[in-house]
């Protein structure tokens, strides 16, 4: 494997942990154990039927969680501290060829574009669980599993071509972080308003007077 292709299957393998981290290794397994492609020594445990069935059980686990509105923003919140590390791991074992400097430095670019993809999707299922209907959060999830798939099949068999998608991936993701904070910001303005409009008591109102009037308390 090529200087090229292992930086497209690291970056490749960070940019999909980001997503669906399942899904990503799956993906790894099953294109090494159908002879598809050849992963580097460090990564071919991926292809172990434990591994790969752990995956794949997981992934279901997600396809499942990710269709429900509001779990889905706890579930990617765990998987906060899963996603960034594993994404890091799995972008360093694919340059374990290139020596340990290569290694830290794929760790710390891959961590970093996990993290980045991670906050993306967190904060874009966030700003969709706002809306009233549940199909627009599905078709969203199914979308994100079938980037995964594509995308890390394409790190593998057409490395420049997945390359130069990246760029322009991160390049949307610089675009649309700001717009999705901003919009995450106004989300929970509103929430808060709502609450506390919620938790005031009407004010109070005086009892009529005596007789039906409520006027002048000296007139008779």
């Amino acid at each position: 494997m090529g200087i090229v292709e292992s930086i497209a299957l690291s970056m490749g393998a960070a940019w999909g942990c980001g997503i669906n981290l399942y899904a990503a290794v799956f993906t790894l397994g099953f294109l090494h154990n159908t002879d598809k492609i050849a992963l580097p020594p460090d990564l071919v445990i991926l292809g172990d039927p434990l591994v790969m069935t752990a995956a794949g059980v997981m992934y279901l686990v997600e396809f499942f969680a990710d269709k429900i509105p509001g779990f889905d923003t706890l579930w990617d919140s765990i998987h906060t501290f899963i996603r960034i590390p594993a994404g890091a791991v799995l972008a360093a074992g694919a340059l374990g060829e290139l020596g340990a400097g290569a290694q830290l430095a794929a760790a710390l670019v891959g961590g970093t574009l996990a993290a980045a993809t991670h906050a993306t999707k967190a904060g874009t299922r966030c700003l969709v669980n706002a809306s009233p209907e549940p199909f627009s959060n599905w078709a969203l999830s199914i979308g994100e599993d079938i980037a995964v798939f594509a995308g890390v099949w394409a790190a593998l068999t057409h490395p420049w071509v997945f390359l130069g998608l990246l760029v322009l991936f991160i390049a949307f993701m610089a675009w649309i972080g700001p717009k999705i904070w901003r919009g995450i910001k106004k989300v929970f303005r509103w929430l808060f308003r709502s609450q506390a409009g919620e938790g005031q008591s009407p004010p109070a109102q005086a009892p009529p007077a005596e007789g039906g009037t409520q006027g002048d308390p000296d007139r008779p």
